[in-house]
């Protein structure tokens, strides 16, 4: 990953989870939040409800390639973390890719703009 270090404390996950503002896609959910570093900051997160460690690193492994294919049209500033959902296991790299590239840079271009996301159905704000 070129311009992306790793996300490692657990603060710095709360922070995001927390502070951050969250744009959820059909297989993962992103949490960013802007950082005062000339880099991106990335986590993943893989739950017990993914499946047993085989399925989890299998999700890491998906999730790393395709911030890997879509890296380079993120802005830079901002710590992110995906978490990932258990219907990520369905699918190939290359259609989390596709998702990443279609929904999720966009997204996180509004959040390092400060522009609101647009609100999921149900909640109200």
């Amino acid at each position: 990953m070129m311009y992306t270090e790793i996300l490692k404390e657990n603060r710095e996950f709360q922070m995001c989870y927390h502070k951050g503002k969250c744009i959820v896609l059909p297989f993962v959910i992103l949490y960013a939040r802007k950082n005062k570093l000339g880099c991106n900051r990335l986590g993943i997160t893989t739950g017990k409800k993914v499946g047993n460690a085989v399925c989890r690193s299998r999700a890491r492994r998906l999730i790393r390639q395709a911030w890997r294919e879509n890296e380079l049209a993120a802005p830079i500033g901002l710590d992110i973390v995906i978490v990932a959902r258990p219907k990520l296991l369905t699918v190939k790299s290359q259609v989390l890719g596709e998702s990443l590239k279609r929904h999720g840079i966009p997204g996180l271009h509004k959040i390092y703009a400060g522009e609101p996301l647009p609100q999921p159905k149900g909640k109200q704000a």
